[in-house]
C-alpha cells in the first residue's frame, strides 16, 4: 500500500511554482556549483523523501543527495537531515517545492506518531480519513502509514461508507446496505448516531460500524452488545487528550480527521554555500 501511494509524478507541484521559467535562479551561472544542508528547527517525524530526492532530479540529474536521517526516523530540533551538493540554479530553483513537500508530509507522520503513540498497546488503529490537502491525499496517506497509524479508504472507489445522507435516501440502514452489497464486493461500512441505529446496523450485517460521536457509555454498550461480531470504529470529537479512553472501550479502529486535516508544516530551513 505504502509503495502505491507513494509512486506519483511531482511535476505538477514544480510547475505551479516555476511557471515559464526560474528568473531569480538565472542570475547565477550555470557552471556554478554549490551544497546546502536541510535542518529542522523543532522535533519531527522524517517523511517524505522520495517526494524531495524527484524534485529535485527532475530538474538536475546531477543533484546528489545523502540523507543522514532515516525515513520515518524520530528527530530534534536542529538536526541536519540531509545534505546536496550540485549545481546552484537547480538546489535554488527546486528548495521551495521540495521543502513544502517534506515539511507537510512530516508533519502529518508527525502527528501520527503521537496519535499511534496514545493507544499503544491498546489493540486499537488509529486511521485517516479523506480529509486531506487537495492534491496530496496519497502522499499525505502514505506519510500516515509512515508515522504509525493506518489507512482508511482512499476515495470513493475502494470502499463504502454509508452516512446520514446516505441513509435517508435510500430509506433505511438495511435498504442501503442491501443495496450497495448488490453493486459491489468492497467493503461496506456504515455510520450511525446512536444504538438504536447502532443495532439496526448489526442486524444488517456490514463490514464495519462507525460510530458517530457516541459517549463513553454509549461506547462501552455498544462493544457489549456488539460481543465482536462487526468490527467497530470510533470517530468525532476524540483528539490526543481523550484517545486512549476510547481506545480502551474495545473498539477496533479510532478515525481521526486531524491527522491530515490539521497539520502545521515544520519549520525545516535549507542553507546553501557555494563551492565554485
Amino acid at each position: 500500500m505504502t509503495e502505491q501511494l507513494k509512486m506519483v509524478d511531482v511535476k505538477h507541484y514544480l510547475e505551479e511554482d516555476i511557471g515559464s521559467g526560474d528568473i531569480t535562479a538565472a542570475i547565477i551561472p550555470e557552471s556554478t556549483i554549490a551544497e546546502a544542508d536541510v535542518v529542522t528547527r523543532e522535533d519531527m517525524v522524517l517523511c517524505g523523501q522520495w517526494w524531495f530526492d524527484k524534485v529535485f532530479n527532475s530538474l538536475d540529474a546531477g543533484v546528489k543527495i545523502d540523507w543522514l536521517v532515516a525515513e520515518g526516523e524520530s528527530v530534534g530540533k536542529n538536526t541536519v537531515l540531509c545534505k546536496l551538493s550540485g549545481a546552484a540554479r537547480g538546489l535554488l530553483t527546486g528548495e521551495r517545492t521540495a521543502l513544502n513537500l517534506l515539511q507537510t508530509l512530516s508533519a502529518t507522520a508527525t502527528v501520527a506518531r503521537q496519535y499511534a503513540d496514545a493507544v499503544s498497546g491498546t489493540g486499537c488503529k488509529v486511521l485517516d480519513t479523506r480529509k486531506t490537502i487537495p492534491g496530496l491525499r496519497n502522499a499525505q496517506k502514505y506519510a500516515v502509514a509512515c508515522g504509525g497509524c493506518y489507512n482508511h479508504r482512499i476515495g470513493l472507489y475502494d470502499g463504502v461508507l454509508i452516512k446520514e445522507n446516505h441513509i435517508i435516501a435510500a430509506g433505511s440502514i438495511a435498504n442501503a446496505i442491501r443495496s450497495v452489497r448488490e453493486l459491489t464486493s468492497v467493503p461496506v461500512e456504515v455510520e450511525v448516531e446512536s444504538l438504536r441505529e447502532f443495532q439496526e446496523a448489526v442486524a444488517a450485517k456490514p463490514d464495519r460500524i462507525m460510530l458517530d460521536n457516541f459517549s463513553f457509555e454509549e461506547l462501552v454498550a455498544a462493544v457489549k452488545l456488539n460481543a465482536g461480531a462487526i468490527e467497530l470504529e470510533a470517530s468525532g470529537n476524540i483528539d490526543l487528550d481523550n484517545i486512549r479512553v476510547v481506545a480502551e472501550t474495545g473498539v477496533d479502529y479510532i478515525s481521526i480527521g486531524a491527522l491530515t486535516k490539521h497539520v502545521r508544516a515544520v519549520d525545516l530551513s535549507m542553507r546553501i554555500k557555494l563551492v565554485h
